[in-house]
């Protein structure tokens, strides 16, 4: 029994960038020795088992064969017949294809280590056409390592151009591609793997096919996206600033299809649907902040609509590397400050009960939101 660091520890080790993860292969064993020595098995397609002390995932080297459609669609074979090299040849990419002995020496019997010096992200062998989610993967990486001047070999795009057209990508679920989405919009250059995706013909095929969205795919412009991306790494923000292309409708259906979670929906859609509260600051009026602060929720959900002001500062103001906030942004948070600080003991003891508070609330709210305008007119003016 042999054990190998494998993947990307390694990759990330020979490019200095930083990683939290450890992936182990095991040669030579068997899924009774490994229970046997105190691994806990935790695969449910092949045998992964989980260390006694360290608790990091160790995989029986394995070979696998396509059965069928999809990314689901393999069986594997795991025994003490298996080779490292094996094992190896089934990775998608060359520079993930690299173990590491416990002496420290590198096994890198598919040129790993050369795509990495030369900053090309290359499949391993043809088997790599067989699994649709490395689609998303090799799209992914691209945006991991853009700043490190990666780019896609040739043959490689090629190769998941074919998939798409043999209509493997049709069968990858939507929780899968949100997952991939979610991992990307993290990534320094998030509009890469949108850009990936788009230049191998994939990216309609992972979105709902509205007319809306195909026209906007058409002319894919990823502008509002890398704006945000330089100023704010939240990856909320990152997907309102993918949607702000789309009207609200293929926003929802965008949002469902993908299976985002609510707080991603609900940020795009506000960041969409009042836009011209940030870009027509000499239109405000208490009649038309009100209605916006309430939509926004900002009494219960301050940290959302601070999320909203980023987004809009990070795609739609005139210097989108700045930093801080803009002027408009400041003044909607103090705007937001009026509308939220109300004295609700003060109208009880007025009086006001049930439905009559409530309209007493709104209408103490549209009267400080309003004297706060008054008082601001002339910043307004300036905006």
């Amino acid at each position: 029994m042999k054990t190998y660091l494998v993947g990307g520890a390694i990759r990330d080790q020979l490019l200095n960038f930083p990683y939290h993860e450890k992936d182990w292969v095991v040669v030579g064993s068997s899924p009774e020795e490994m229970i046997k020595q105190g691994y806990t098995p935790v695969g449910k397609d092949f045998p992964v088992f989980l260390h006694p002390n360290t608790h990091e995932e160790y995989a029986l080297a394995r070979t696998e064969r396509k059965t069928a459609p999809g990314y689901k669609g393999f069986t594997f074979h795991t025994d003490k017949s298996v080779t490292l090299e094996d094992d190896l040849q089934r990775r998608d990419l060359t520079i993930n294809a690299i173990a590491k002995a416990d002496d420290g020496i590198l096994i890198d019997p598919y040129r790993g280590q050369q795509d990495i010096i030369d900053r090309c992200l290359r499949h391993v062998s043809s088997a790599f056409s067989e699994d649709p989610v490395r689609v998303l993967r090799v799209a992914r990486f691209a945006a991991r390592y853009h700043h490190l001047g990666f780019s896609i070999a040739t043959e490689t795009i090629t190769l998941m151009q074919n998939m798409v057209a043999q209509g493997e990508t049709q069968h990858l679920v939507a929780e899968r591609v949100w997952q991939e989405m979610q991992k990307a919009l993290t990534e320094q250059h998030p509009e890469i793997f949108f850009t990936c995706l788009e230049k191998c013909y994939a990216l309609s095929d992972l979105l709902p096919k509205t007319d809306g969205i195909l026209k906007t795919l058409s002319q894919l412009n990823t502008t509002t996206l890398i704006n945000a991306a330089k100023k704010s790494g939240d990856p909320l923000i990152r997907f309102s600033a993918f949607c702000y292309s789309f009207n609200l409708d293929d926003i929802d259906a965008l949002c469902q299809h993908l299976t985002a979670p609510n707080e991603y929906r609900e940020l795009a859609i506000l960041a969409k649907k009042h836009d011209s509260i940030y870009l027509k600051p000499n239109d405000w009026n208490s009649e038309k902040l009100n209605a916006f602060f309430q939509q926004c929720d900002t009494l219960r959900k301050p940290e959302r609509f601070q999320q909203l002001l980023d987004t809009w500062d990070s795609m739609l103001n005139k210097n989108s590397e700045q930093k801080e906030s803009t002027d408009t942004t400041a003044h909607l948070l103090a705007a937001a400050e009026a509308y939220n600080n109300l004295d609700h003991q003060a109208l009880i003891k007025q009086g006001f009960k049930k439905a009559e508070l409530g309209n007493a609330i709104k209408q103490k709210r549209k009267e400080q939101v309003g004297l706060w305008l008054k008082t601001h007119q002339e910043h307004l003016r300036n905006l």
